[in-house]
């Protein structure tokens, strides 16, 4: 499949009639897409392409930059060259907590970044990626996405910014990786960490912890020059990527029950410009979503083997030490989640309709994560939901 993508990167067809290599990728792309969900028309147009500048949150040299990259390139090939996407990394064009506001603007057309980045500027983004002790499985954000409203919620939320949200981005759990060893509940406790922010700090604020907000490219230094004492970033294959390894020893998770404590599903997303998204004939636009949902699972099944591998590299090559939390450490952090679900919920009527709208699906009997008599504050008291 990469192979075949390379050789037909760009490609235009300037014939009236249906190539034979057209009407295969016709077909490719319909079975793809009906899989999907998403209705696929390729047509034959004498329109100029249209491009799109969209700058990843990722940094370049990693594996998660070299997914995004080949689903510009794919983009390209399943419209015939009628989509172009002109690819950046992390920072090129603008630095990451900037995007939000550029793409609004219209200073380049989209974003590949993580929603969680954003709940200062629309609060309903606190639900639209996982949060400590909701839903932790891929499976069921992708329901909630597609079934349960998710997916207008997001629209909506954007769309007050002048943007168009495309869909959602699995990726991968997260970790932290740390300069000191953290075996317990009680170690966090005046450490500094970076976390990306809002009720994920939060929840970690209240359990003791000092909280510090860094992109990516900061982690790094920050971790070598002892600045913080651990940071929260992606997962194992992107990490050593970037080499926290080599500066931090220690990985903590939680016991194999709840592997990642704040972060279990770290969704990323795809906003374009509305003015750009516009521009795009509606073909081209199911085009596109029909190709953000492959990458999607592309990128998450490609980070998850990866993962596998970084682990062992990680504890062979840099001597790193994995520490699992325990069951009962959980449970401590457990009790300031509900709490701070409703405090982030009640930020704005949206956040509030997408939490109560994720509640029922946790206290439904196909999940059932939560009851009525867990809705309480730390201190026992009854919340008001």
């Amino acid at each position: 499949m990469a192979a075949r993508r390379k050789e037909g990167s760009g490609a235009t067809s300037t014939s009236t009639q249906v190539s034979r290599r057209t009407f295969l990728k016709a077909g490719a792309v319909a079975g793809a897409s009906g899989a999907l969900g998403f209705p696929a028309v390729l047509r034959a147009s004498a329109a100029e392409p249209v491009t799109l500048k969209i700058q990843t949150a990722w940094d370049a040299g990693t594996l998660g930059y070299t997914k995004f990259m080949e689903f510009c390139d794919y983009v390209g090939e399943l419209s015939e060259g009628k989509l172009k996407i002109q690819g950046f990394p992390a920072g090129a064009i603008v630095g990451t907590f900037e995007m939000f506001d550029a793409v609004k603007a219209g200073v380049f057309d989209g974003m590949h970044c993580f929603d969680v980045y954003w709940p200062g500027k629309i609060p309903v983004a606190t639900f639209l990626s996982s949060y400590p002790f909701g839903l932790d499985r891929p499976d069921q954000w992708e329901t909630w996405y597609e079934e349960l409203g998710g997916k207008e919620f997001a629209r909506e939320a954007y769309g007050r910014h002048n943007m168009y949200w495309i869909g959602p981005i699995q990726h991968d759990d997260n970790l932290i990786h740390s300069k000191v060893p953290i075996r317990s509940f009680e170690d966090f406790k005046g450490k500094k960490i970076r976390y990306p922010g809002g009720i994920i700090a939060d929840i970690y604020r209240a359990a003791g912890v000092s909280c510090v907000l860094l992109p990516g490219g900061e982690v790094y230094p920050a971790l070598e020059k002892g600045v913080i004492d651990a940071a929260d970033f992606v997962g194992a294959a992107i990490n050593y990527n970037l080499g926290f390894g080599e500066v931090a020893k220690y990985i903590i998770m939680g016991p194999p029950s709840t592997p990642c404590l704040h972060q279990p599903v770290d969704l990323m997303s795809i906003e374009i410009n509305m003015n750009s998204w516009k521009r795009i004939p509606k073909h081209l636009q199911e085009l596109f979503e029909a190709a953000v949902k492959w990458h999607s699972w592309d990128q998450y099944a490609a980070i998850q083997k990866a993962d596998i591998e970084a682990f062992e590299k990680m504890q062979k090559e840099q001597g790193v030490e994995v520490i699992r939390l325990k069951e009962e450490d959980i449970e401590k952090f457990k009790r300031f989640a509900p709490e701070m679900w409703v405090k982030w919920a009640k930020k704005s009527p949206l956040a509030w309709k997408a939490f109560k709208s994720q509640l029922e699906f946790m206290k439904s009997v196909k999940v059932g994560y939560i009851t009525d008599k867990d809705l309480v504050t730390a201190d026992g008291k009854p919340l008001d939901i």
